[in-house]
């Protein structure tokens, strides 16, 4: 099992970036595929993005390539989202979730997932 914290929201302007944070207890972190997860109000849950457990390999949600990273630190138990050219639309709250077979729109059942982080970005 795995508790998942994230950090790093708020309130920014267009344009502007900011980097979301993920730390993750216990030991086995590596052991797990992480993702980031978005919901905006009245919206569905949307894939960010997601990172294999060595950090060698991403795959993004189309829209987002370009302008959003995923990077994670094994040896601190942390995944990161580095967030660029930030737009209203990227409104929403931002989770981190972790699943040893999470891939791009597979939610597998049993994933573990954050509380989230609010990101809002003005206009």
């Amino acid at each position: 099992q795995v508790q998942l914290v994230e950090s790093g929201g708020g309130l920014v302007q267009a344009g502007d970036s900011l980097r979301l944070s993920c730390a993750a207890s216990g030991r086995t972190f590596s052991s797990y595929r992480m993702g980031w997860f978005r919901q905006a109000p009245g919206k569905e849950r949307e894939f960010v993005a997601v990172i294999s457990r060595g950090g060698t390999s991403t795959d993004y949600t189309d829209s987002l390539k370009g302008r959003f990273t995923i990077s994670r630190d094994n040896a601190k138990n942390t995944l990161y989202l580095q967030m660029n050219s930030l737009k209203p639309e990227d409104t929403a709250v931002y989770y981190c979730a972790a699943h040893q077979d999470l891939y791009y729109n597979k939610i597998p059942e049993g994933t573990f997932w954050g509380q989230g982080t609010q990101v809002t970005v003005s206009s």
